[in-house]
């Protein structure tokens, strides 16, 4: 995050795609000024930790760690990404699998 704006990060947060594009539209909707971000490529321990998935950031390192906080707080996981499905031998959210593939409409080429 690089300038705040009305939205509750920080500058200098480093936060999810999902979770930056979720507050700033609720911030727009309640006619704030939104925040304004960089991208930034992780490494695969910092971002897999720092996931927004409880499952996720516990399947990767400090399981007990990081299931006991999440325990703690009280924290929902939604199972809405690949991995988390995955692990947990769920249909996963792609192809045939997604949610809203009643939604899709296919044609053929001519």
């Amino acid at each position: 995050v690089v300038e705040s704006g009305d939205s509750k990060f920080i500058a200098g947060d480093i936060v999810s795609r999902r979770k930056f594009q979720e507050e700033n539209q609720s911030v727009i909707a309640l006619g704030g000024e939104p925040s304004i971000a960089e991208p930034m490529l992780v490494g695969i321990t910092r971002s897999a930790v720092g996931a927004d998935s409880i499952i996720s950031a516990a399947s990767f390192q400090d399981t007990t760690k990081v299931l006991t906080s999440a325990s703690i707080a009280g924290t929902v996981d939604a199972l809405e990404d690949l991995k988390e499905n995955v692990v947990i031998g769920r249909l996963i959210p792609v192809g045939t699998g997604m949610i809203d593939n009643d939604n899709i409409k296919f044609t053929a080429a001519e």
